[in-house]
């Protein structure tokens, strides 16, 4: 999982995705944003990003963690998606979400309304993104959007539709449009207990709807940092709290993140994993700081995936 704000080049977005590709692992996802602050480096369009990927990778899934709904039409999203799918052979994922950073839509002009529209907007993009994705045909009469007679032309690869991933903390405004149309519900950077009961309130949403939990699988985006040795976790450690602007020392930025983070060697990292699984957490996205550093990603195909999956 890559922070694609952070002045990710083409050139990075190749050669991690043929790291990936390299290593084992199961995919390649990248955050959507146009910005990460005052003093950015700047990001690639998301979608055009995964398309482009998706011609030159021939395994790996490819997906988003999440775009927002604030950012794109659900016409505009349910065909970059499509696209995405037959240009990779089917291996795309969408990750949706409610949209979080206001400065960001301030300065590129997207309307940013309250959370509560925002989860209205989630609802009804869930509802059309999917069905424009399944249906030969769609009407829909929302308080946000109006479709008449949209055309689901053509149909995408994976049927009947790419996976569809909702976003957030396990809150009624991201459960219930997660119930009724996600393939699975992502929560991010909390630590073991706290996805104990994230994961226990998806599941009791399936059961009040009526819907099998086991058909709604729960997954986790967090940070990692992780070495061969503890020489080379500090090393890395103290790189990436001065990429995040940490003050202190790198053994102080672990100690406040390490709860929440996966954060050690590769045998630390299977055995917290491990514990992760034990609470229901199904998948686990890697969120890679250090971008032009492929060294991690290959560290964790040769010692993590055989050992997990």
């Amino acid at each position: 999982m890559i922070e694609g704000q952070e002045g990710v080049t083409w050139e990075h977005w190749v050669a991690l995705a043929r790291a990936c590709d390299e290593a084992g692992l199961d995919g390649l996802f990248r955050s959507d944003h146009y910005a990460s602050g005052d003093d950015e480096p700047g990001a690639l369009d998301a979608w055009a990003t995964l398309s482009a990927l998706a011609a030159v990778t021939e395994r790996i899934r490819l997906g988003t963690l999440v775009s927002p709904v604030t950012f794109r039409h659900p016409s505009v999203l349910a065909k970059s998606v499509l696209t995405a799918d037959h240009v990779s052979g089917g291996r795309v994922e969408l990750g949706l979400g409610a949209g979080w950073m206001e400065s960001e839509h301030r300065a590129y002009g997207f309307p940013f309304p309250e959370l509560s529209e925002r989860l209205e907007l989630l609802a009804e993009q869930a509802e059309i993104v999917h069905r424009l994705l399944t249906d030969a045909s769609v009407d829909f009469d929302g308080a946000h959007y109006r479709l008449e007679g949209a055309r689901g032309q053509p149909k995408p690869v994976q049927r009947p539709r790419p996976p569809l991933i909702v976003g957030g903390s396990a809150r009624s405004g991201t459960l219930r449009p997660a119930v009724r149309f996600a393939d699975e519900y992502n929560t991010y950077g909390v630590g073991v207990e706290e996805c104990r009961r994230r994961r226990a309130r998806v599941r009791e949403a399936c059961e009040r709807a009526g819907r099998d939990p086991a058909s709604l699988p729960f997954s986790l985006m967090t940070g990692c940092v992780v070495g061969a040795d503890e020489a080379e976790v500090r090393e890395r450690a103290r790189r990436v709290a001065a990429k995040a602007g940490w003050d202190g020392g790198a053994e102080e930025f672990v100690a406040q993140v390490r709860e929440r983070w996966l954060v050690g060697t590769a045998a630390q990292l299977v055995e917290r994993l491990g514990e992760l699984a034990a609470v229901g957490v199904e998948r686990v996205f890697l969120q890679h700081w250090e971008h032009e550093d492929p060294d991690p990603v290959h560290l964790v195909g040769a010692e993590i995936v055989p050992a997990v999956r």
